[in-house]
């Protein structure tokens, strides 16, 4: 069934205050002028009073480039569209697609459900055992959509629509090709295949039973009187551990071109000392108020610190990485640790993303957020003995003890140097224009880096 005024059905999800709103909608920083529906696609659904599509929505905006989103919508009989809820049976709709491999089409193009080999596995019953599992909508999501169906498998929904490879589903299906078992196994994706290209719409993937995440279990654990802090060491130890297995498994087929391991160019090189730079000066611009001078009094020791790290980055190599590292990434499972969400930065463009990098990137966002860890407990609860200073330099000896006794070779010190201070520049802009109220933590970073 396809609806004749379907723009003017689903106005609701085109006004300019509705998707401004939304926690995905990435252009904050641009005045939104305009929302149109340019494509649209039925989602089978069995049985149901209730019709589901999936909306490509086009955002414009007054200076820039157009934005195209993905917004799934639910109606009932002829009333007007709307986001989908739990137990409208949308989510479950759309993950029985992509487990059955259909093809709904749509006005210029067509959304194609790709099954995965680990399908048999995670839906053993196939497409059909989807119709009555339950669905929850997790709270969690920031530039995606995860929904649990079940107790066996998560949906996820990417609702910026780039033409191009999405690392996420590149990098999965490669380590579990290579054996990796640090990540969760793919079951399926969705691509929208449109006048502009393909993009990834959709991944159905494994649920890990977990409870939490790393940064939880770290934070829980510096708050624990009974010897939590000397846990959370332990822990940082085996994320270690776990870190260089994601490395060993990025770097397992060095001839693969998507997935190189090599010595870095003297270009790359001085892109990186370059983007560091830059980071240095964004951070700046984005102060206002007393921190603006404190940064502006530390740039000339950063700068000099961040070239002196880079000119000495001779030996570097590059492989694939995950590129947005930190303790909310890795889940906490009764074996240990699985790692998630590998699409990199959302800020950053995709074929960026994918551009191979120095390990060591990781290594330094890993090491950022055991320091936001210490500093949000100093802050706020914490156990009786805990001391930010000594524990963060006992974390950071175990994690990089760890990994470097186990990864596929040792981070060079000074790479990791510079690469942790352009991080530290990054969370500058980020907290200045998110969370302002957070912007001590990385400036104070910055002055002890310095």
């Amino acid at each position: 069934m396809v609806r004749a005024h379907l723009g003017a059905d689903a106005s609701a999800l085109t006004q300019l205050g509705w998707l401004s709103a939304q926690r995905w909608f990435g252009a904050n920083d641009r005045q939104l002028t305009d929302v149109v529906v340019t494509d649209a696609a039925a989602v089978p659904m069995q049985g149901a009073d209730v019709s589901a599509w999936l909306l490509v929505l086009q955002a414009f905006f007054a200076a820039g480039p157009p934005v195209q989103y993905l917004v799934p919508a639910v109606a009932e009989g002829d009333g007007p569209l709307r986001e989908p809820g739990d137990g409208d049976g949308a989510w479950r709709a759309l993950a029985a697609a992509v487990a059955g491999g259909q093809v709904l089409t749509t006005s210029s193009g067509s959304f194609r459900c790709e099954p995965a080999p680990a399908l048999a596995a995670l839906l053993p019953g196939g497409a059909s055992s989807l119709a009555n599992v339950a669905e929850r909508r997790l709270g969690v999501e920031q530039s995606n959509t995860s929904v649990e169906l079940g107790g066996g498998l998560i949906l996820k929904l990417y609702r910026r629509l780039e033409p191009g490879e999405n690392p996420e589903l590149e990098v999965g299906a490669f380590l579990e090709s290579v054996g990796c078992g640090v990540v969760p196994r793919i079951a399926g994706s969705l691509r929208y295949l449109g006048p502009d290209g393909q993009a990834a719409a959709a991944m159905l993937q494994e649920r890990v039973p977990t409870q939490l995440d790393a940064w939880r279990q770290i934070g829980e654990l510096l708050r624990d009187e009974d010897g939590g802090p000397s846990r959370a060491i332990a822990a940082a130890g085996a994320i270690g551990t776990v870190t260089a297995e994601l490395h060993h498994g990025l770097a397992a087929r060095p001839q693969d071109l998507a997935f190189p391991v090599r010595q870095a160019s003297s270009p790359e090189v001085r892109g990186w000392r370059d983007t560091a730079l830059a980071q240095l000066d964004q951070a700046r611009y984005a102060l206002e108020g007393v921190n603006r001078p404190t940064l502006d009094r530390l740039a000339s020791r950063i700068r000099r610190r961040l070239e002196s790290a880079f000119d000495a980055a001779g030996a570097a190599r590059v492989t694939r990485v995950h590129g947005d590292y930190h303790l909310g990434q890795l889940l906490v499972t009764n074996d240990g640790y699985r790692i998630i969400d590998f699409e990199g930065e959302p800020a950053r463009p995709l074929a960026e993303r994918r551009t191979p990098q120095p390990p060591e990137r990781d290594v330094a966002g890993m090491l950022r957020s055991l320091d936001y860890a210490a500093r949000t407990a100093q802050r706020g609860r914490h156990a009786g003995d805990f001391d930010a200073e000594s524990w963060l330099a006992a974390a950071r000896d175990a994690f990089l003890g760890a990994y470097a006794s186990a990864a596929p070779a040792p981070p060079l010190a000074p790479l990791l140097a510079g690469l942790e201070i352009e991080k530290a520049c990054y969370e500058v802009r980020y907290e200045a224009a998110n969370r302002p109220d957070w912007v001590w933590l990385p400036l104070e970073a910055l002055t002890r880096l310095a």
